[in-house]
C-alpha cells in the first residue's frame, strides 16, 4: 500500500529508499528495541565461539524476560530465516553464555525465562518459499518487512508469526468459531511452548473459569493479530507487545494492563501498581470477582490494546 503524506489538504506520495548498509537498520533498531518490540538490549554482534563461528546481530529480552535474538537483511535473502534458526539451536545449547550477557547488560538479579525463545527476522521483502519455510518450523519466528522512506520515515509490519498461523475454513458444528480459532493457536502453543492455558485453570472455581473464557474471548475478537501467550504465572496477550497480562486465581482474575495510572480513573477494583512487584507487565491493576466487574474492565482492555499500536 502506498504512503502519502499530508499537507494543506493535498496528498503527495512518499517514495520508497533504502539504507546504504545493513549495520544502518540493524543500529536504528537497537537503539530503539523498548519502542519498537518492547525488548531491552543485551548484546550486538555477539560471538558465539570459535566452533561455531557466527555472530548474532542483535540480542535482547522480551518483556517476559524470554531470549530474543534479531537478524536482519537489507535486501531480499532465503539465507535471513537458515542463519536465524542457526543461532536458535546455538543459543538452546548456551544457556550459561546468554546469561552472562544479560548479567552485563541488566544487571545480575534478572532470572531469564527459557520457556520460549523469540527469532524476530527484519528485511524488505520476502519469497513465498521463505514464509513456507517459517510455518514448517517448530520455532517462534516472526517475519518483519519494512520499508524506508525518502521522508525519513520507517514502516515496519509483520508478514509472519509462528503462533498466529491463520487456519481458515473452520466448520465446528455448534461450537464458537472465535473459540474454535483460539483452541487451534493453543494446540500451536504446546508445540512451541513450554506452558498452557489449561495449567492454569486447574483447581479454580467453575465462576472464575466461565468469567475467563468471557474475558479471553473478548480479547481475542479485538483482532486477528492477537496472540494468547500462556507463561509460568501468568497469560499473556500481545500483538506486537504485551497489553494485558492475566494471572487466574481461584477466587478471581487479576489483570495488569498496558495503561498509565496517572491517564486513566481507577475503578475501586483497579489500582496503580507502578512501584509495585508482580508478575508480567503493566502497572495498572484490575480484580474481577464478577460479571458486571467483567463487563466493565472491557473498556479497560480496549484502552490497553489502543495504547500498544495495535
Amino acid at each position: 500500500m502506498p504512503l502519502f503524506h499530508i499537507e494543506n489538504n493535498r496528498l503527495s506520495l512518499a517514495k520508497p529508499t533504502n539504507f546504504n548498509l545493513e549495520k544502518e537498520i540493524q543500529t536504528l533498531i537497537e537503539n530503539n528495541l523498548q519502542t519498537v518490540f518492547n525488548c531491552r538490549f543485551v548484546a550486538t554482534e555477539f560471538f558465539t565461539g570459535n566452533e561455531h563461528a557466527g555472530r548474532i546481530d542483535s540480542l535482547a529480552l522480551s518483556e517476559d524476560n524470554n531470549p530474543v535474538i534479531i537478524e536482519y537483511k537489507k535486501v531480499e535473502s532465503s539465507e535471513l530465516i537458515n542463519q536465524s534458526l542457526y543461532y536458535l539451536s546455538w543459543l538452546k545449547d548456551h544457556h550459561g553464555d546468554f546469561q552472562v550477557a544479560v548479567n552485563k547488560a541488566l544487571g545480575k538479579n534478572v532470572v531469564v525465562d527459557w520457556g520460549d525463545i523469540r527469532v524476530i527476522c527484519i528485511a524488505p521483502s520476502y519469497k513465498k518459499y521463505d514464509i513456507h519455510a517459517a510455518q514448517m518450523v517448530g520455532a517462534n519466528v516472526e517475519l518483519w518487512q519494512y520499508r524506508l522512506y525518502e521522508t525519513n520515515a520507517l514502516y515496519l509490519e509483520e508478514v509472519f508469526q509462528k503462533s498466529l498461523v491463520k487456519f481458515s475454513n473452520i466448520k465446528d458444528n455448534n461450537k464458537n468459531p472465535v473459540m474454535v480459532l483460539a483452541g487451534k493457536k493453543a494446540a500451536l502453543t504446546r508445540q512451541t511452548g513450554s506452558y498452557t492455558v489449561e495449567e492454569h485453570l486447574k483447581k479454580i472455581d467453575e465462576k472464575i473459569k466461565s468469567l475467563f473464557q468471557d474475558l479471553r474471548e473478548y480479547i481475542l475478537t479485538i483482532d486477528e493479530s492477537i496472540e494468547e501467550a500462556p507463561k509460568k504465572f501468568y497469560i499473556a496477550y500481545k500483538a506486537t507487545q504485551n497489553f494485558v497480562c492475566l494471572e487466574i486465581k481461584k477466587n478471581k482474575l487479576i489483570l495488569y494492563l498496558k495503561l498509565n495510572p496517572k491517564d486513566s480513573k481507577i475503578p475501586s477494583n483497579g489500582r496503580d501498581v507502578t512501584n509495585i512487584g508482580h508478575y508480567g507487565t503493566g502497572d495498572f491493576e484490575l480484580k474481577i470477582k464478577n460479571a458486571v466487574e467483567l463487563e466493565a474492565s472491557k473498556e479497560y482492555v480496549r484502552q490497553a490494546f489502543d495504547n500498544i499500536g495495535g
